[in-house]
């Protein structure tokens, strides 16, 4: 019940900072009911907005933790998703890159997950605060997670192997999604609208379904209550997709995993977001 009490608390605050999508406030709410925004107390906080000339709202902050453990976050506005976390910063303001943490809600459950990550930047408070990325951060391994299924709660050695095992698949669509010359720099409403008809002409309305995506000739399989023509998926998708399209596994992973999927796809955008040295304000 407190955790309702929590939200009930946070309504407000959504409308107040522009959260216009349902996703925006699903994403944030998950953070809430699994407690995870209650483990770290903000230390310092300094943020970048687009009014003033930076690609997207940014927040760096210093955190700490309950054993006292300090540790950089670094969260965009665009990618609610998730937060990267660095080191303490040096006298210097060097800091290193060691986690990408993720939570991304669905209408049956979430996906959550650490991935370690590689990369440097530096922070430099002043009466002109700056921040860099010195070198871009490089997605290693999910080293740990949990999933939400309906009311299953998936943890350890199990929720790591399908995490894993979902990454990859998300990798290999996202990496044949971007050699189709497919525009970038969509919001995710944008990019489920593009990319659903593609990916699922047999669940979209006819008149959203590709050109020419049945052919004569074409032969269906069923899967998860739905009958694939295969044919389209083999003149569509690369090879390593077939059975993951002709078997419903995509279609789960797009229903359980889109905020997921669409990160990966505009990760070199979101890098880019970053990349540039920004001044920030100190809240």
């Amino acid at each position: 019940m407190k955790y309702i009490k929590y939200l009930m608390l946070l309504v407000p605050v959504f409308l107040y900072c522009g959260c216009s999508s349902v996703f925006s406030v699903m994403e944030r709410s998950m953070q809430y009911l699994d407690g995870s925004a209650f483990e770290e107390k903000t230390i310092a906080n300094y943020r970048a907005f687009q009014q003033y000339g930076v690609s997207t709202n940014i927040s760096v902050s210093i955190v700490e933790n309950r054993l006292k453990e300090q540790s950089l976050i670094i969260t965009v506005s665009d990618f609610p998703m998730i937060k990267l976390r660095g080191t303490l910063p040096l006298e210097n303001g060097d800091f290193y890159f060691t986690s990408l943490e993720y939570i991304g809600g669905n209408t049956n459950g979430w996906n959550e997950y650490s991935l370690q990550l590689l990369g440097s930047g530096r922070l430099v408070p002043g009466l002109i605060t700056t921040f860099e990325i010195t070198e871009a951060p490089e997605c290693i391994e999910i080293s740990s997670g949990s999933i939400l299924r309906y009311d299953t709660h998936i943890t350890g050695n199990n929720a790591l192997t399908a995490l894993r095992n979902r990454r990859d698949r998300i990798l290999k669509l996202s990496e044949w999604m971007l050699t189709n010359d497919a525009p970038r720099g969509m919001s995710i409403n944008e990019f489920e609208r593009y990319w659903k008809p593609v990916l699922f002409p047999e669940i979209v309305t006819s008149r959203n379904r590709p050109d020419n995506w049945q052919q004569d000739d074409d032969e269906f399989n069923r899967a998860e209550d739905i009958n694939w023509n295969t044919g389209y998926t083999e003149r569509t998708f690369s090879q390593e997709l077939w059975s993951v399209r002709n078997s419903g596994t995509l279609l789960r992973d797009w229903e359980e995993a889109l905020p997921w999927i669409y990160l990966e796809y505009e990760w070199e955008n979101f890098v880019i977001m970053i990349q540039n040295k920004i001044i920030l304000y100190k809240n």
